[in-house]
């Protein structure tokens, strides 16, 4: 059978041979893969084709004829097409098994590094409920506010009150403050006609603090009677410390804009992580999974074996969290980030934390990290966290300059944290093991902490 004779709304038998990256269950039809949403390897189905490209297409699966012993029970399947949560019908560990093998894989063929052990992922005792922030649209349906989420490559809003991985406490908040938004006619936002008030609710609450930020986003500065809403909100929960308008008047999916008023009390909340306490606003980043980030954290301090007399950089520092942790441990800490909002908590979150040794500054890590290295800065171990599209070269070419004898590397995109390990290798270091952990359970997305030694 040629690839295009597999045709869109045409119907098969298939088998479930494996699972992507993303969790889709992967059958082949003579050689031509079809991705099937909510399958796992082993199960037989009937399939409708919903699309069909030239190398590869999506099914929808009409009815099973075998499960698999691995499968577990949702409550709705709406968490798996609106991307909330596309394993929750995998059992919790096997979805650990699924991680530890992503790892291997992408260090087997981008890395090309077969041999580096990949411990076992390190999983959550209750893995639901974890996220400490969530970022909800707002939209207007028969006269009414809407809070949900949307399906998968799509612009269609599913309401949903139970997000099933979030804090329930921030549920329950974010039904409450759409409430109070329904009570003072705040219309929602309509996205095609670019109108309507209120674009999206955040709401984010301490592990431990139980303080909660409650942010509007909305899509003019004029908000009628913003004050009295956020006085009707920390009223209706007592936990919230801090209401911040956020104004975002473009025409994007970029969810925050740069202009902010404080709407009630501060204009952060605070929380702790390895025994010390942060300063965390609107705009920092600062892991979802509170208890999980204190498993990396531990292991990531674990890895580098820190001593007295180290000098450390902490690269894409946030607001201080890693290096902070550790501060106590090593005789310099130096960090840098790009949002300023984050430096400034980071000092504060040194003073408060009574820290001195630590330094921070302001920029891409790529051009800090050459200037440190000018001015005769030698670290013996960096310390890095990017975002999902890794390290610059030019940052990994001054690190590997500094000759640290360590680096630590905690990556959110194995992929990427493969590609930078294998130029790491050419610059003479070596990978000696990885440490998957589980920071987003019920979800694909993997968490690992590496460390690479200096070839002597």
């Amino acid at each position: 059978m040629k690839q295009q004779t597999v045709k869109k709304n045409e119907r098969y038998t298939v088998d479930i041979v494996d699972l992507s990256y993303e969790g889709l269950g992967v059958a082949k039809i003579d050689g031509y893969p079809l991705f099937i949403e909510n399958t796992l390897p082993g199960e037989q189905v009937e399939v409708l084709v919903v699309k069909a490209g030239t190398k590869f297409g999506y099914g929808k699966v009409e009815k099973f004829l075998t499960t698999s012993p691995d499968r577990q029970d949702i409550e709705s399947t709406v968490l798996l097409r609106t991307g909330i949560a596309p394993l929750a019908h995998l059992k919790y560990e096997q979805q650990l098994l699924f991680k530890q093998k992503q790892v291997e894989q992408v260090l087997t063929k981008i890395a090309k590094m077969p041999d580096v052990p990949v411990l076992p992922t390190i999983g959550m005792e209750d893995p639901v409920g974890y996220r400490n922030k969530a970022q909800i649209p707002v939209r207007r349906v028969d006269g009414e506010l809407v809070t949900g989420f949307y399906k998968k490559n799509s612009h269609d809003l599913v309401e949903i009150t139970d997000f099933f991985i979030q804090d329930s406490k921030i549920d329950q908040a974010i039904i409450k403050v759409r409430e109070i938004l329904q009570r003072f006619q705040v219309r929602g936002y309509n996205e095609e006609k670019n109108e309507g008030q209120i674009r999206h609710i955040i709401v984010r609450r301490g592990h431990y603090s139980h303080e909660m930020m409650v942010v509007l986003v909305t899509r003019k500065e004029k908000f009628f009677k913003a004050k009295e809403i956020a006085e009707a909100i920390h009223e209706a929960l007592p936990e919230v410390v801090s209401v911040i308008q956020n104004i975002n008047e473009e025409k994007t999916n970029v969810i925050l804009g740069k202009q902010e008023k404080v709407l009630y009390g501060r204009s952060y909340i605070e929380d702790q992580l390895l025994g010390k306490t942060y300063r965390i606003s609107s705009k920092s980043f600062y892991q979802v999974n509170t208890a999980q980030t204190e498993v990396l954290y531990q292991k990531a301090i674990d890895f580098a074996e820190l001593k007295k007399d180290d000098v450390l950089i902490d690269a894409y520092s946030g607001i201080g969290t890693i290096g902070l942790s550790l501060a106590d441990q090593v005789a310099k800490v130096y960090g840098m980030e790009m949002i300023p909002e984050a430096i400034e908590d980071a000092q504060f979150n040194a003073l408060t934390n009574k820290i001195e040794n630590v330094h921070y500054e302001v920029g891409k890590a790529e051009t800090v990290m050459k200037k440190w290295q000018d001015k005769g800065v030698k670290p013996t171990v960096v310390m890095v966290d990017p975002p999902r599209k890794g390290l610059d070269a030019s940052f990994i070419d001054s690190t590997i300059e500094m000759k640290p004898e360590r680096i630590v590397y905690i990556s959110c995109n194995p992929a990427t944290f493969a590609r930078d390990a294998k130029l790491f290798a050419e610059g003479g270091y070596r990978l000696q093991k990885v440490q998957p952990v589980d920071l987003f359970p019920q979800t694909h997305h993997i968490e690992c902490v590496g460390l690479l030694t200096r070839n002597k």
